[in-house]
């Protein structure tokens, strides 16, 4: 039989989901607050959804004061909410990194359309924020009609300084491990930012 998945209530709205869908908590020695999204960190941990507005709430009504039985220190919340969405960008960078690293990554325009040309499969695409419109729209209508995923995130710069490039408006990943690892992260990003992602 499968192993069942572990679950947790969020401390704010009560909701109860699986551990991989929440925002784990810990406390450090001296009571600050700390993400711990890795899930590594020793101590107990107070779970809250993958959701800005739920992070806020928990805040908001001192949640974690209760969870943790005593004050806990946080600089404010804005502050908190600042260094999950930068811990979160991380992460994402960190496995288009490698990717990049094991040959799995395609990036520039024309580079990708040809590669998905040749293969759809385990694929998906990172779009630039910053992207023209008429490159936008001339992507996301083939990747539409072609059912590949592709998300919006980053700047031209970034992208292409994570795979040691110029600038990039496109980079696609391929390969299921790659691809897997890199689109929960996304979702669970987007959903934390209160964003629907593009499909």
């Amino acid at each position: 039989m499968p192993r069942k998945e572990a679950q947790r209530s969020c401390i704010a709205c009560r909701k109860v989901k699986c551990k991989k869908e929440l925002l784990r908590f810990v406390l450090a020695p001296d009571r600050v607050l700390v993400p711990d999204l890795l899930c590594k960190l020793p101590g107990r941990g107070a779970y809250v959804c993958s959701d800005n507005d739920c992070l806020r709430a928990a805040l908001t009504k001192k949640q974690f004061s209760r969870a943790f039985k005593g004050d806990v220190q946080i600089e404010s919340a804005d502050s908190l909410i600042a260094q999950v969405i930068y811990i979160m960008e991380e992460r994402i960078a960190s496995y288009l990194s490698l990717a990049n690293k094991a040959g799995k990554v395609v990036s520039g325009t024309d580079m990708v359309m040809q590669s998905l040309r040749k293969n759809f499969n385990n694929r998906v695409l990172l779009l630039a924020a910053d992207i023209s419109a008429d490159i936008r729209q001339k992507i996301v209508l083939f990747l539409k009609i072609n059912s590949v995923e592709h998300f919006t995130l980053f700047d031209k710069d970034r992208l292409g300084s994570l795979i040691g490039k110029s600038p990039r408006s496109v980079v696609a990943l391929e390969g299921h491990g790659f691809v897997e690892a890199i689109k929960l992260e996304i979702e669970r990003y987007r959903n934390f930012m209160g964003e629907v992602h593009n499909r």
